[in-house]
């Protein structure tokens, strides 16, 4: 009877137990994130309980195994699973407090930071610091749990005697993967690329939503997804139209005809962008910047705060500009000509040009190219 209720008892009393620090601790962790809403780190260890009650099961189940008289016969395989639980639900733990920690570190910056560029660098690299993080306890915790078997200890102490063959061997294999890992460094590092920069990569235009240890994702502006490798940042030019600042000039051409009104559009310009609440207030500009034989090129220059703002106003302004020639001068609106040209004037002091025989200007007409004046005679014939 001694053998059955040791071990029920060990046992329920461990659940008991693990629960009940559970219990405790979330509770604890729920008051002081009532009492200190300003940073959440509280409420993100809360995700721990999970992982905490199961380390503290498996603790005391390791501890009092003995005292169960079960495990007798298979004392070391029972040992062996409770080593492995333990170890991955302290490595579940280790990450959920390693989360919890970046996400206050991050915020607390964001809350006192007033540079958006800032808080943007310092997210990716508290991004890419905690997946290193993540890899590495990961690894860690996955050793750990091989090295419990006999087998892969013996495994390891020959793979650890012939270390420098196979890391040459894994640095040929994994050339490429250990590029992306170094190029994901070096952008968390060197600014190179922030999650939240408006950039242009392979003619896309987009916005950068996540930047990992070997791969980078791009929204496009019709919500779609490009995953690129990240050392395709550092091999070739691309666009960042947030690095420096987030504020941008755009530009609107209009191509109208020689006769538009110049000066009636440049003030139509001005009402139009200072009406608008996407302008930024920095400046506007409207010029002529070419002409061709049909047209003139017109270009409008607006600021903007960010890339969606300048991106808004451009439409809006090109809208409003054509919507308004077309209803108050469409004479400046380009057409192609269909008319007869005009014939060019006579210059003053050129002699005139002959024309036909005959009534129209031949010889004996008083018309052009009869060399006298109708109704005056002709100063070489004699009068009589």
């Amino acid at each position: 009877m001694e053998n059955v209720l040791r071990p029920l008892i060990v046992f329920g009393g461990a659940i008991a137990l693990a629960f009940a620090v559970g219990w405790v601790v979330d509770r604890a962790l729920r008051r002081m994130d009532a009492r200190h809403p300003e940073t959440p780190m509280w409420g993100l260890l809360r995700s721990g309980r999970v992982p905490l009650q199961a380390v503290v099961l498996v603790g005391l189940l390791n501890a009092f195994s003995d005292e169960t008289h079960l495990a007798r016969d298979h004392q070391k395989t029972v040992d062996l699973w409770l080593s492995l639980i333990f170890t991955g639900a302290a490595a579940w733990l280790a990450l959920r407090a390693l989360t919890a920690v970046v996400e206050t570190a991050f915020s607390r910056y964001a809350g006192i930071a007033h540079d958006a560029a800032r808080v943007r660098r310092v997210r990716t690299q508290l991004t890419l610091v905690r997946r290193l993080a993540t890899t590495v306890v990961v690894i860690i915790a996955g050793a750990a749990m091989l090295l419990q078997f006999p087998a892969m200890e013996k495994l390891g102490t020959s793979m650890l005697a012939s270390a420098g063959v196979l890391g040459i061997v894994v640095g040929i294999a994994a050339q490429s993967t250990l590029g992306n890992l170094f190029a994901g460094l070096q952008i968390a590092f060197g600014d190179m690329v922030r999650i939240g920069d408006t950039v242009i990569v392979d003619g896309e235009w987009g916005t950068v939503e996540e930047i990992t240890v070997s791969y980078l994702v791009v929204r496009t502006w019709d919500e779609r997804r490009i995953t690129m490798p990240v050392s395709y940042f550092t091999s070739k030019p691309f666009e960042n139209w947030s690095r420096g600042g987030a504020q941008m000039t755009g530009t609107v051409y209009l191509h109208l005809d020689h006769s538009a009104p110049i000066a009636a559009i440049r003030a139509r310009t001005e009402e139009i962008v200072r009406a608008s609440d996407t302008w930024d207030g920095r400046s506007w500009g409207l010029v002529v910047t070419d002409t061709t034989p049909t047209t003139i090129e017109v270009r409008a220059t607006v600021t903007a705060r960010n890339a969606d703002d300048i991106w808004t106003l451009r439409c809006h302004l090109r809208e409003e500009l054509i919507a308004w020639l077309h209803r108050e001068h469409p004479y400046a609106l380009p057409r192609v000509t269909t008319a007869q040209a005009a014939p060019e004037p006579p210059r003053r002091g050129a002699p005139e040009q002959a024309g036909p025989r005959g009534e129209d200007g031949g010889p004996g007409s008083g018309g052009p190219g009869s060399g006298r004046t109708p109704g005056i005679p002709d100063a070489r014939k004699p009068s009589r």
